[in-house]
């Protein structure tokens, strides 16, 4: 991906764009759109069974990003009120529904500072997230896929999803977060994730223990910390609770940034976007 402020410079973008889309995937083949700048990034859980049911989980907040990849997401959205969410759920099932996608799936879309929603893609799976959408729902998306792989129809209507409280989860990355995200593989010598917090449900997705090698051929990602309280203000300060009792050696990890994210100004306003990381580290 290449931004161009500067027409003269394009055809020599283009041509790089096009020589590493050859190199890396065999396909030199480009698409242009509109560049958002710093916007926030905002997706619907949609589900499909494929015998007329379609249903949308609501949306998940997703704006906080490093290399354009997610590190905190929350639902609901504070940008988002009910009759944009009403909104934004019915053009998403209308379009699951018109081409007849059968799964969970997750529609995105960049929000721009005067408000304008822009399609950006739909992912055909589960997302890392999907733990948020869990807690405000109560229902089990994992379930809800095998029985779509099963044949059957989803378990709930859209009038039985509502939305209830606020939850926030952080990606903890074997990374260096404070020099350029830098991966850390190595030997986990100390893990001891938190099991409660202050006035939260605390969930922890995680497949790493004491002792385990974190090798550098994968994903960084090592587990998910979830919270779920009342309101956005309990959630964000039950997680920095839940971040403190964290206990993680051996490696560098990003449990440090998320305390710096989660206690920063502009995160506590809600006013952030896909820029805020790169505001906050300098």
């Amino acid at each position: 991906m290449r931004s161009v402020r500067d027409l003269s410079v394009l055809e020599q973008e283009i041509e790089r764009a096009r020589s590493e889309g050859q190199r890396y995937f065999g396909d030199g083949r480009l698409y242009v759109e509109r560049y958002i700048e710093n916007p926030r990034h905002i997706e619907v859980q949609v589900l499909g069974d494929g015998q007329g049911g379609v249903v949308h989980v609501f949306e998940r907040e997703c704006s906080v990003q490093r290399n354009h990849q997610k590190l905190v997401e929350e639902s609901p959205s504070v940008v988002v009120d009910s009759a944009l969410r009403e909104e934004m759920g019915a053009i998403v099932c209308r379009a699951v529904t018109a081409i007849g996608y059968v799964g969970a799936g997750t529609m995105e879309f960049l929000r721009d500072r005067d408000g304008s929603l822009y399609f950006m893609e739909v992912n055909t799976r589960l997302q890392v997230e999907h733990p948020v959408t869990e807690m405000v729902t109560g229902f089990d998306l994992v379930q809800e896929q095998i029985r779509v792989a099963a044949n059957c129809s989803l378990s709930m209507t859209q009038e039985q999803v509502k939305l209830s409280g606020h939850a926030m989860e952080v990606r903890v990355n074997a990374e260096d977060p404070f020099h350029g995200f830098r991966p850390c593989p190595g030997t986990i010598t100390l893990y001891q994730p938190p099991t409660r917090a202050r006035g939260v449900t605390v969930r922890i997705d995680s497949h790493v223990r004491q002792g385990y090698r974190i090798p550098p051929y994968y994903d960084s990602m090592i587990g998910k910390l979830i919270v779920h309280g009342p309101d956005r203000e309990t959630a964000r300060r039950g997680m920095l609770d839940a971040l403190e009792q964290f206990r993680l050696e051996g490696i560098e990890t990003t449990i440090g940034v998320h305390k710096k994210i989660l206690a920063d100004e502009a995160f506590v306003r809600g006013d952030y976007d896909t820029g805020f990381i790169g505001r906050l580290l300098g």
